[in-house]
């Protein structure tokens, strides 16, 4: 887990707003995702589903690692889910799956989140 230092950081992987974030967007693509076709439960709903969870659950892990290097390599595995989730929203949209406005909040909520993870792993790469 994240330990506290003299810096200041984070004294868990939940207090890091990029988890929050993630977290946040768990719930929001599962419930944006039940009102896609039920022939997709199994394609594209699941892959969505999936890739979503690996967000936060990849920057968790690499929390947990209790390393600054293990940090990095599992929020940039957290950031290709969060790329992988991108294409399969703007599937979704091509394909007229859903709530075209919800989608794109989602994506807009999206890109602030590749934005943060990408500070987020930049600033812990000057610690190493």
């Amino acid at each position: 887990m994240v330990s506290g230092n003299s810096a200041g950081g984070p004294s868990s992987v939940r207090d890091l707003r990029i988890w929050q974030e993630g977290m946040d967007m768990v719930e929001q693509v599962y419930r944006l995702s039940a009102d896609w076709p039920k022939a997709e439960i199994y394609g594209l709903t699941s892959q969505a589903r999936r890739a979503v969870v690996s967000v936060p659950a990849n920057i968790a892990e690499g929390a947990g690692r209790g390393s600054i290097p293990e940090l990095v390599r599992f929020c940039r595995s957290a950031l290709g889910s969060a790329y992988e989730l991108h294409t399969l929203l703007h599937l979704a949209l091509h394909l007229e799956y859903g709530d075209p406005s919800a989608t794109t909040t989602l994506l807009t909520d999206l890109d602030r989140l590749f934005k943060r993870l990408n500070r987020f792993i930049t600033y812990q790469e000057t610690r190493l």
